[in-house]
Protein backbone atom coordinates (compact mmCIF):
# COMPACT_ATOMS: atom_id res chain seq x y z
CA UNK A 1 0.00 0.00 0.00
CA UNK A 2 1.38 3.42 -0.97
CA UNK A 3 1.85 6.26 1.45
CA UNK A 4 -0.99 8.75 1.83
CA UNK A 5 -0.40 12.48 2.26
CA UNK A 6 -1.31 12.13 5.95
CA UNK A 7 1.22 9.32 6.37
CA UNK A 8 4.00 11.22 4.62
CA UNK A 9 3.26 14.32 6.72
CA UNK A 10 3.42 12.42 10.00
CA UNK A 11 6.62 10.66 8.97
CA UNK A 12 8.36 13.88 7.94
CA UNK A 13 7.32 15.59 11.18
CA UNK A 14 8.61 12.60 13.19
CA UNK A 15 11.96 12.84 11.39
CA UNK A 16 12.18 16.54 12.23
CA UNK A 17 11.17 15.89 15.86
CA UNK A 18 13.80 13.14 16.28
CA UNK A 19 16.49 15.29 14.69
CA UNK A 20 15.68 18.10 17.12
CA UNK A 21 16.16 15.74 20.08
CA UNK A 22 19.15 13.71 18.86
CA UNK A 23 21.72 16.25 20.06
CA UNK A 24 20.76 15.44 23.66
CA UNK A 25 21.91 11.83 23.15
CA UNK A 26 25.57 12.81 22.97
CA UNK A 27 26.54 11.07 19.71
CA UNK A 28 25.13 11.59 16.23
CA UNK A 29 25.24 7.83 15.49
CA UNK A 30 22.52 7.31 18.10
CA UNK A 31 20.06 9.19 15.90
CA UNK A 32 19.20 6.20 13.70
CA UNK A 33 18.31 3.76 16.51
CA UNK A 34 16.53 6.58 18.34
CA UNK A 35 14.32 7.20 15.32
CA UNK A 36 13.72 3.47 14.85
CA UNK A 37 12.82 2.96 18.52
CA UNK A 38 10.37 5.88 18.54
CA UNK A 39 8.87 4.66 15.28
CA UNK A 40 8.47 1.16 16.70
CA UNK A 41 6.66 2.56 19.75
CA UNK A 42 4.32 4.63 17.58
CA UNK A 43 3.45 1.91 15.05
CA UNK A 44 0.47 -0.36 15.75
CA UNK A 45 1.34 -3.65 17.43
CA UNK A 46 0.42 -5.78 20.41
CA UNK A 47 3.93 -5.75 21.91
CA UNK A 48 6.39 -2.87 22.08
CA UNK A 49 9.40 -4.82 23.31
CA UNK A 50 12.62 -4.72 21.28
CA UNK A 51 12.25 -7.77 19.03
CA UNK A 52 8.70 -7.10 17.71
CA UNK A 53 9.58 -3.45 17.13
CA UNK A 54 12.70 -4.43 15.18
CA UNK A 55 10.57 -6.65 12.94
CA UNK A 56 8.06 -3.87 12.29
CA UNK A 57 10.62 -1.17 11.63
CA UNK A 58 13.11 -3.19 9.53
CA UNK A 59 11.50 -6.49 8.48
CA UNK A 60 14.27 -7.19 5.97
CA UNK A 61 16.99 -7.27 8.63
CA UNK A 62 15.28 -8.19 11.88
CA UNK A 63 18.34 -9.65 13.62
CA UNK A 64 20.58 -6.64 12.95
CA UNK A 65 17.81 -4.21 13.88
CA UNK A 66 17.17 -6.14 17.08
CA UNK A 67 20.84 -5.92 18.07
CA UNK A 68 20.95 -2.18 17.31
CA UNK A 69 17.79 -1.36 19.28
CA UNK A 70 18.79 -3.60 22.19
CA UNK A 71 22.19 -1.92 22.47
CA UNK A 72 20.61 1.52 22.27
CA UNK A 73 18.06 0.90 25.03
CA UNK A 74 19.93 -1.48 27.34
CA UNK A 75 23.62 -0.58 27.00
CA UNK A 76 24.22 2.87 25.48
CA UNK A 77 25.37 5.46 28.02
CA UNK A 78 23.11 8.40 27.15
CA UNK A 79 21.38 10.59 29.72
CA UNK A 80 17.68 10.10 30.46
CA UNK A 81 17.60 13.54 32.08
CA UNK A 82 19.08 15.25 29.01
CA UNK A 83 16.61 13.61 26.61
CA UNK A 84 13.64 14.36 28.88
CA UNK A 85 14.78 17.99 29.08
CA UNK A 86 14.92 18.15 25.28
CA UNK A 87 11.42 16.66 25.01
CA UNK A 88 10.16 19.18 27.56
CA UNK A 89 11.76 22.10 25.71
CA UNK A 90 10.12 21.01 22.45
CA UNK A 91 6.67 19.99 23.70
CA UNK A 92 5.94 22.33 26.62
CA UNK A 93 5.48 25.44 24.44
CA UNK A 94 2.97 23.49 22.33
CA UNK A 95 0.97 22.54 25.42
CA UNK A 96 1.07 26.12 26.72
CA UNK A 97 -0.35 27.46 23.45
CA UNK A 98 -3.72 26.04 24.52
CA UNK A 99 -3.53 26.87 28.22
CA UNK A 100 -1.18 27.19 31.18
CA UNK A 101 0.35 24.42 33.24
CA UNK A 102 -2.02 24.06 36.19
CA UNK A 103 -0.36 21.38 38.28
CA UNK A 104 2.79 19.39 38.95
CA UNK A 105 1.37 15.91 39.31
CA UNK A 106 3.26 13.38 41.41
CA UNK A 107 2.16 9.82 40.75
CA UNK A 108 3.52 6.31 40.55
CA UNK A 109 2.80 3.65 38.00
CA UNK A 110 3.03 -0.10 38.54
CA UNK A 111 4.25 -2.56 35.91
CA UNK A 112 3.30 -6.20 36.59
CA UNK A 113 6.23 -8.62 36.28
CA UNK A 114 6.88 -12.33 36.58
CA UNK A 115 9.94 -13.68 38.36
CA UNK A 116 12.32 -11.94 40.73
CA UNK A 117 15.28 -10.79 38.60
CA UNK A 118 13.98 -7.61 36.89
CA UNK A 119 15.39 -4.60 38.70
CA UNK A 120 13.24 -3.41 41.59
CA UNK A 121 10.61 -6.10 41.22
CA UNK A 122 8.88 -7.02 44.46
CA UNK A 123 5.49 -7.88 45.84
CA UNK A 124 3.96 -4.44 46.34
CA UNK A 125 0.83 -2.49 45.48
CA UNK A 126 0.28 -2.28 41.72
CA UNK A 127 -2.21 0.35 40.63
CA UNK A 128 -2.70 -1.31 37.23
CA UNK A 129 -3.92 -4.46 38.98
CA UNK A 130 -5.54 -2.73 41.96
CA UNK A 131 -3.88 -5.07 44.44
CA UNK A 132 -0.57 -6.28 45.87
CA UNK A 133 1.36 -8.32 43.33
CA UNK A 134 4.76 -8.83 41.76
CA UNK A 135 5.63 -5.57 39.99
CA UNK A 136 8.00 -2.69 39.43
CA UNK A 137 6.90 0.80 40.50
CA UNK A 138 8.16 4.07 39.03
CA UNK A 139 7.63 7.50 40.59
CA UNK A 140 6.83 10.23 38.07
CA UNK A 141 6.42 13.99 37.87
CA UNK A 142 4.17 15.35 35.12
CA UNK A 143 3.24 18.85 34.04
CA UNK A 144 -0.54 18.96 33.78
CA UNK A 145 -2.79 21.31 31.83
CA UNK A 146 -6.51 21.02 31.19
CA UNK A 147 -6.00 19.40 27.80
CA UNK A 148 -2.72 17.47 28.13
CA UNK A 149 0.02 16.35 30.47
CA UNK A 150 3.68 15.56 29.93
CA UNK A 151 5.85 13.40 32.20
CA UNK A 152 9.13 15.21 32.80
CA UNK A 153 10.77 12.86 35.35
CA UNK A 154 10.58 9.19 36.24
CA UNK A 155 12.58 7.05 38.65
CA UNK A 156 12.24 3.41 39.62
CA UNK A 157 11.36 2.85 43.26
CA UNK A 158 13.99 0.45 44.59
CA UNK A 159 12.56 -1.47 47.58
CA UNK A 160 14.90 -1.70 50.56
CA UNK A 161 15.65 -5.45 50.15
CA UNK A 162 16.90 -4.60 46.65
CA UNK A 163 18.81 -1.53 47.78
CA UNK A 164 20.57 -3.55 50.49
CA UNK A 165 21.50 -6.53 48.27
CA UNK A 166 24.91 -6.01 46.59
CA UNK A 167 24.61 -9.09 44.39
CA UNK A 168 21.23 -8.14 42.91
CA UNK A 169 22.31 -4.53 42.52
CA UNK A 170 25.39 -5.58 40.58
CA UNK A 171 23.45 -8.00 38.35
CA UNK A 172 20.91 -5.31 37.47
CA UNK A 173 23.48 -2.52 37.07
CA UNK A 174 22.05 -0.28 39.80
CA UNK A 175 24.34 2.77 40.07
CA UNK A 176 26.40 3.02 43.26
CA UNK A 177 24.90 6.40 44.17
CA UNK A 178 21.34 5.04 44.18
CA UNK A 179 20.32 4.30 47.76
CA UNK A 180 17.00 3.43 49.31
CA UNK A 181 14.49 6.28 49.17
CA UNK A 182 10.80 6.27 49.93
CA UNK A 183 8.49 7.25 47.10
CA UNK A 184 7.82 10.69 48.65
CA UNK A 185 11.58 11.25 48.93
CA UNK A 186 12.02 10.39 45.24
CA UNK A 187 9.16 12.75 44.38
CA UNK A 188 10.70 15.63 46.35
CA UNK A 189 14.00 15.13 44.52
CA UNK A 190 12.13 15.35 41.19
CA UNK A 191 10.40 18.55 42.31
CA UNK A 192 13.73 20.10 43.34
CA UNK A 193 15.24 19.24 39.96
CA UNK A 194 12.25 20.75 38.11
CA UNK A 195 12.58 23.99 40.09
CA UNK A 196 16.32 24.10 39.34
CA UNK A 197 15.56 23.60 35.63
CA UNK A 198 13.21 26.61 35.60
CA UNK A 199 10.06 24.64 34.79
CA UNK A 200 6.91 26.85 34.97
CA UNK A 201 5.67 26.47 38.51
CA UNK A 202 2.23 25.31 39.60
CA UNK A 203 0.70 23.66 42.70
CA UNK A 204 1.89 20.13 43.43
CA UNK A 205 -0.86 17.50 43.15
CA UNK A 206 -0.66 14.00 44.60
CA UNK A 207 -2.86 11.26 46.00
CA UNK A 208 -3.02 10.10 49.60
CA UNK A 209 -0.05 7.77 49.14
CA UNK A 210 2.07 10.92 49.17
CA UNK A 211 -0.18 13.41 50.95
CA UNK A 212 -0.18 11.50 54.23
CA UNK A 213 3.59 11.95 54.46
CA UNK A 214 4.10 15.05 56.61
CA UNK A 215 7.75 15.42 55.54
CA UNK A 216 6.63 15.41 51.90
CA UNK A 217 4.13 18.20 52.49
CA UNK A 218 6.62 20.20 54.55
CA UNK A 219 9.24 19.73 51.83
CA UNK A 220 6.94 21.17 49.17
CA UNK A 221 6.23 24.19 51.36
CA UNK A 222 9.94 24.72 52.03
CA UNK A 223 10.50 24.77 48.26
CA UNK A 224 7.99 27.60 47.91
CA UNK A 225 5.22 25.66 46.15
CA UNK A 226 1.58 25.21 47.09
CA UNK A 227 -0.03 21.77 47.12
CA UNK A 228 -3.35 19.98 46.87
CA UNK A 229 -2.76 16.44 48.12
CA UNK A 230 -4.97 13.57 49.17
CA UNK A 231 -5.01 12.40 52.78
CA UNK A 232 -6.69 9.55 54.63
CA UNK A 233 -9.80 9.70 56.76
CA UNK A 234 -7.80 9.09 59.95
CA UNK A 235 -5.36 11.99 59.37
CA UNK A 236 -5.20 14.02 62.58
CA UNK A 237 -6.32 17.66 62.31
CA UNK A 238 -7.13 20.59 64.56
CA UNK A 239 -10.68 21.74 63.72
CA UNK A 240 -11.41 25.31 62.61
CA UNK A 241 -10.64 27.79 65.36
CA UNK A 242 -8.60 25.32 67.45
CA UNK A 243 -4.89 24.92 67.89
CA UNK A 244 -2.53 23.16 70.33
CA UNK A 245 -2.20 24.38 73.89
CA UNK A 246 0.87 26.47 74.72
CA UNK A 247 3.83 24.90 76.56
CA UNK A 248 3.29 24.12 80.24
CA UNK A 249 4.19 26.92 82.65
CA UNK A 250 7.76 26.69 83.88
CA UNK A 251 8.06 25.26 87.39
CA UNK A 252 11.27 27.12 88.03
CA UNK A 253 13.38 23.97 87.92
CA UNK A 254 15.22 22.53 84.93
CA UNK A 255 14.78 23.66 81.34
CA UNK A 256 11.59 25.65 80.64
CA UNK A 257 9.02 23.58 78.64
CA UNK A 258 8.95 24.58 74.96
CA UNK A 259 6.70 22.03 73.23
CA UNK A 260 3.08 22.76 72.43
CA UNK A 261 0.67 20.20 73.82
CA UNK A 262 -2.76 18.64 73.91
CA UNK A 263 -4.77 16.93 76.63
CA UNK A 264 -7.89 14.80 77.02
CA UNK A 265 -10.19 17.78 76.76
CA UNK A 266 -8.30 19.59 74.01
CA UNK A 267 -7.18 17.31 71.19
CA UNK A 268 -7.18 17.09 67.39
CA UNK A 269 -9.72 15.01 65.45
CA UNK A 270 -9.51 12.51 62.59
CA UNK A 271 -10.49 14.07 59.26
CA UNK A 272 -13.52 11.78 59.05
CA UNK A 273 -14.89 12.88 62.45
CA UNK A 274 -14.19 16.52 61.64
CA UNK A 275 -16.11 16.24 58.35
CA UNK A 276 -19.05 14.58 60.13
CA UNK A 277 -19.17 17.43 62.63
CA UNK A 278 -19.59 20.14 59.98
CA UNK A 279 -23.02 21.74 59.71
CA UNK A 280 -25.22 21.12 56.69
CA UNK A 281 -24.57 24.64 55.39
CA UNK A 282 -20.86 23.79 55.03
CA UNK A 283 -21.59 21.53 52.06
CA UNK A 284 -22.08 22.86 48.53
CA UNK A 285 -22.39 21.26 45.14
CA UNK A 286 -19.42 22.01 42.86
CA UNK A 287 -19.01 21.00 39.23
CA UNK A 288 -15.77 20.51 37.35
CA UNK A 289 -14.67 19.29 33.91
CA UNK A 290 -17.15 18.03 31.36
CA UNK A 291 -17.71 14.29 31.36
CA UNK A 292 -18.86 12.31 28.32
CA UNK A 293 -22.42 13.64 28.49
CA UNK A 294 -22.66 16.13 31.33
CA UNK A 295 -20.74 18.18 33.83
CA UNK A 296 -19.30 16.17 36.68
CA UNK A 297 -20.08 17.36 40.18
CA UNK A 298 -20.30 16.51 43.83
CA UNK A 299 -20.82 17.87 47.34
CA UNK A 300 -17.79 19.50 48.93
CA UNK A 301 -16.89 21.25 52.14
CA UNK A 302 -13.76 23.40 52.59
CA UNK A 303 -12.58 24.60 56.01
CA UNK A 304 -9.38 25.97 57.50
CA UNK A 305 -7.56 23.50 59.75
CA UNK A 306 -4.12 22.80 61.19
CA UNK A 307 -2.42 19.42 60.59
CA UNK A 308 -1.64 17.82 63.95
CA UNK A 309 0.71 14.93 63.18
CA UNK A 310 3.18 14.75 66.10
CA UNK A 311 2.93 18.49 66.65
CA UNK A 312 3.55 17.87 70.37
CA UNK A 313 7.22 17.77 69.32
CA UNK A 314 7.00 21.30 67.91
CA UNK A 315 7.37 24.66 69.60
CA UNK A 316 4.73 26.37 67.45
CA UNK A 317 1.48 25.18 65.82
CA UNK A 318 1.53 24.31 62.15
CA UNK A 319 0.09 27.05 59.90
CA UNK A 320 -3.54 26.87 58.85
CA UNK A 321 -4.36 25.29 55.51
CA UNK A 322 -7.42 24.03 53.70
CA UNK A 323 -9.20 20.75 54.30
CA UNK A 324 -11.30 19.85 51.27
CA UNK A 325 -13.77 16.98 51.66
CA UNK A 326 -15.98 15.26 49.08
CA UNK A 327 -19.21 13.62 50.30
CA UNK A 328 -21.26 12.34 47.36
CA UNK A 329 -24.99 12.48 47.77
CA UNK A 330 -26.36 9.11 48.87
CA UNK A 331 -23.08 7.92 50.37
CA UNK A 332 -23.08 7.16 54.12
CA UNK A 333 -19.84 9.09 54.71
CA UNK A 334 -17.27 11.24 52.88
CA UNK A 335 -15.21 9.47 50.24
CA UNK A 336 -12.19 11.74 49.65
CA UNK A 337 -10.10 14.19 51.64
CA UNK A 338 -7.41 16.67 50.61
CA UNK A 339 -5.11 19.14 52.36
CA UNK A 340 -4.17 22.27 50.43
CA UNK A 341 -1.92 25.27 50.92
CA UNK A 342 -3.67 27.29 48.24
CA UNK A 343 -4.19 30.88 49.47
CA UNK A 344 -6.71 31.52 52.25
CA UNK A 345 -8.77 33.49 49.72
CA UNK A 346 -9.00 30.53 47.30
CA UNK A 347 -12.52 29.55 46.32
CA UNK A 348 -13.98 26.12 46.84
CA UNK A 349 -14.35 25.72 43.07
CA UNK A 350 -10.67 26.51 42.52
CA UNK A 351 -9.65 23.84 45.02
CA UNK A 352 -11.97 21.26 43.48
CA UNK A 353 -10.64 22.06 40.00
CA UNK A 354 -7.07 21.44 41.21
CA UNK A 355 -7.92 18.29 43.13
CA UNK A 356 -9.76 16.80 40.16
CA UNK A 357 -6.95 17.38 37.64
CA UNK A 358 -5.83 13.84 38.45
CA UNK A 359 -8.18 12.45 35.79
CA UNK A 360 -5.88 13.98 33.16
CA UNK A 361 -2.80 12.06 34.28
CA UNK A 362 -4.72 8.80 34.63
CA UNK A 363 -5.95 9.00 31.05
CA UNK A 364 -2.55 9.94 29.67
CA UNK A 365 -0.79 7.11 31.50
CA UNK A 366 -3.37 4.75 30.06
CA UNK A 367 -2.24 5.93 26.61
CA UNK A 368 1.42 5.49 27.53
CA UNK A 369 0.83 1.92 28.65
CA UNK A 370 -1.71 0.73 26.11
CA UNK A 371 -0.59 2.57 23.00
CA UNK A 372 3.15 3.05 23.52
CA UNK A 373 4.11 -0.04 25.53
CA UNK A 374 5.44 1.64 28.68
CA UNK A 375 5.28 -1.69 30.51
CA UNK A 376 6.53 -3.89 27.66
CA UNK A 377 10.27 -3.69 28.23
CA UNK A 378 11.62 -7.20 28.78
CA UNK A 379 15.13 -6.45 29.98
CA UNK A 380 16.13 -6.71 33.63
CA UNK A 381 18.60 -3.86 34.10
CA UNK A 382 18.39 -0.40 35.64
CA UNK A 383 19.60 1.44 32.54
CA UNK A 384 17.28 -0.33 30.12
CA UNK A 385 14.25 0.18 32.36
CA UNK A 386 14.83 3.94 32.49
CA UNK A 387 15.87 4.29 28.85
CA UNK A 388 12.71 2.51 27.66
CA UNK A 389 10.48 4.73 29.81
CA UNK A 390 12.28 7.86 28.57
CA UNK A 391 11.83 6.76 24.95
CA UNK A 392 8.14 6.11 25.56
CA UNK A 393 7.84 9.64 26.92
CA UNK A 394 9.71 10.99 23.89
CA UNK A 395 7.28 9.18 21.58
CA UNK A 396 4.38 10.48 23.64
CA UNK A 397 5.78 13.99 23.30
CA UNK A 398 5.53 13.59 19.52
CA UNK A 399 1.87 12.63 19.88
CA UNK A 400 1.24 15.75 21.97
CA UNK A 401 3.01 17.87 19.34
CA UNK A 402 0.86 16.35 16.61
CA UNK A 403 -2.31 16.91 18.60
CA UNK A 404 -1.34 20.53 19.23
CA UNK A 405 -0.56 21.21 15.57
CA UNK A 406 -3.61 19.43 14.16
CA UNK A 407 -6.75 19.19 16.29
CA UNK A 408 -8.71 15.91 16.04
CA UNK A 409 -11.39 17.65 13.96
CA UNK A 410 -8.80 18.20 11.22
CA UNK A 411 -8.30 14.46 10.76
CA UNK A 412 -4.66 14.29 11.83
CA UNK A 413 -5.20 12.44 15.13
CA UNK A 414 -3.90 9.91 15.79
CA UNK A 415 -0.88 10.45 13.51
CA UNK A 416 -0.57 7.93 10.73
CA UNK A 417 2.70 6.06 10.25
CA UNK A 418 3.06 3.32 7.68
CA UNK A 419 4.72 0.07 8.78
CA UNK A 420 6.64 -2.11 6.31
CA UNK A 421 5.18 -5.57 5.81
CA UNK A 422 6.43 -8.20 8.28
CA UNK A 423 8.23 -11.27 7.00
CA UNK A 424 5.85 -14.13 6.21
CA UNK A 425 5.05 -16.13 9.33
CA UNK A 426 7.11 -13.90 11.62
CA UNK A 427 6.35 -14.55 15.27
CA UNK A 428 8.28 -12.96 18.18
CA UNK A 429 9.85 -15.29 20.71
CA UNK A 430 7.29 -16.66 23.09
CA UNK A 431 4.33 -15.28 21.15
CA UNK A 432 1.33 -17.46 20.27
CA UNK A 433 0.25 -15.20 17.41
CA UNK A 434 2.14 -13.23 14.78
CA UNK A 435 3.39 -9.73 15.73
Amino acid sequence: MGSTPDTRGSESRLVAYVEALTRSLGHADRGAPFRSYCTGLLLPGARKSVEPMAARVEPGRVRAAHQSLHHFVAKADWSDEALLAAVRAHVLPIIEQRGPIRGWMIDDTGIPKKGTHSVGVARQYCGQLGKQDNCQVAVTLSLTADHASLPIAHRLYLPQPWADDPARRAAAGVPNDVTFQTKPQIALAQIRAAIAAGVPQAPVLADAGYGVDTAFRDGITELGLAYVVGIQSHTSLWPPGMEPLPPRPWSGRGRPPSSIRRDAGHAPMPAKALAASLPKRAWRRVTWREGSNTMLGGRFAAVRVRPAHRDYNRQTPRPEEWLLVEWPKGEPEPTKYWLSTLPAAATRRAMVDQAKLRWRIERDYQDLKQELGLGHYEGRGWRGFHHHATLCIAAYGFLIAERGAFPPSDGFWPPSLEAPALPDGYRPRGATTPA
